[in-house]
């Protein structure tokens, strides 16, 4: 009887419920382009071409941003290995000690699939992707501040963009 209720009965309570409170979520917020899926709203996604705004860093191993192997990457702040790491990502990104590259750029969240970066994150990316699709960087940093979202309920965490809604929205402006 309790494997029944445990093992059955109440993994299909909550999934009905959560079919019924919050149908979008449960189905995975998938993002649809042209009615062809093309990510998550939830997961991060590995954008590498300078035409595109890239993510947070994943540290999910061997495959970027693979939710079957969630975590992060259990380096600290002393392991030569992570200071490495950041320090290629600070030269890729082009930081210097004038132009500091954003955190969440050159370290990875926690689950290592986090979709969002911070605004200030995309705003010190506008340079190269505007250069790259021949854009006015005045109008691709138009484009970051339409795609901010505020804090949920404008007060619980920080403004935050999701990469592949802003990649998306970049298509659309320049293909």
């Amino acid at each position: 009887v309790l494997a029944l209720l445990c093992g059955v009965l109440y993994p299909l309570l909550v999934w009905g419920l959560g079919q019924l409170i919050f149908p979008e979520q449960a189905r995975g917020s998938l993002v649809r382009q042209d009615g062809v899926v093309v990510g998550s709203r939830l997961l991060g996604q590995s954008f590498s071409s300078p035409g595109y705004f890239w993510g947070r860093p994943s540290a999910t191993a061997p495959f970027p941003y693979n939710p079957s192997a969630s975590a992060g990457s259990n380096l600290g702040p002393s392991n030569p290995e992570l200071a490495q790491q950041a320090a290629a990502r600070v030269q890729q990104l082009g930081g210097t000690q004038d132009n500091p590259v954003p955190a969440d750029l050159v370290s990875a969240s926690g689950s290592g699939l986090d979709p969002h970066i911070s605004p200030e994150a995309a705003l010190y990316q506008v340079e190269r992707v505007a250069a790259v699709r021949g854009l006015a960087p005045a109008r691709v940093e138009e484009l970051v501040r339409a795609e901010t979202e505020a804090p949920f309920l404008r007060i619980f965490g920080a403004e935050r963009v999701n990469v592949l809604e802003l990649n998306l929205e970049l298509d659309r402006l320049s293909p």
